[in-house]
């Protein structure tokens, strides 16, 4: 792979990592409830999601989301069940959007909330979303250089595309932290209910999401 193909694709990667969604907005929702540190693990989930996301890409099954209603629909109501799952729990859960480490149910909750299971949010979060494989199935092969290795390439590509992941969640984890302070009172109880709507929003997008349209 060229230099500037690379550069290319690490833009768009960039560009697409940055944009909102419900792997952003788990980041942010942790990162201003349970502390930089602690939501960064689901973050290291959702890179691992993508990683996977990449790899059944990979493997055909992008395509037979195209072609099978069935398995595309079961993906995508899986997916909107868990972040519509995601939005009840944090309208119901009862620590504010504070971000503040001296919080003590900001810390409590830190405390109560398994790492496992961190993981496991945004490793979900990432895997259960139809439109992900289909970005990768459409996106990687455009980059990939039939006459050159598969392996080294698929390496290459997909740990460039969870670096920038990352890299989005830190900066915007950053920000939560940053805002932390101001977050106190209403006005974080209804930052935490409008995360709540946002996770519901995406949940119903995802179910009115067309194979046609992806």
């Amino acid at each position: 792979m060229s230099l500037s193909a690379w550069s290319l694709f690490c833009t768009l990667s960039l560009v697409t990592a940055f944009s909102p969604g419900p792997a952003v907005l788990l980041a942010v929702s942790n990162a201003a409830t349970l502390g930089m540190r602690r939501a960064l693990i689901s973050s290291s989930g959702n890179a691992a999601g993508v990683f996977l996301v990449s790899a059944t890409a990979m493997l055909g099954l992008g395509a037979l989301l195209k072609t099978s209603a069935l398995w595309f629909g079961a993906l995508k109501v899986a997916g909107a069940a868990y972040l519509i799952y995601l939005g009840v729990r944090q309208w119901r859960s009862r620590t504010v959007l504070s971000g503040l480490a001296e919080n003590t149910a900001a810390v409590a909750a830190a405390a109560a909330q398994p790492s496992a299971r961190l993981f496991v949010q945004g490793l979900l979060v990432a895997t259960t979303n139809p439109k992900s494989i289909l970005f990768f199935t459409a996106l990687l092969p455009q980059f990939m250089r039939q006459d050159a290795p598969m392996i080294p390439q698929f390496l290459t590509l997909t740990l460039t595309f969870a670096a920038c992941t990352v890299l989005s969640h830190l900066c915007y984890v950053a920000l939560a932290r940053t805002i932390g302070r101001w977050l106190s009172g209403n006005r974080g109880r209804w930052l935490n209910r409008l995360s709540a709507a946002m996770f519901v929003t995406m949940g119903i997008g995802l179910l009115r999401l067309r194979r046609s349209a992806a």
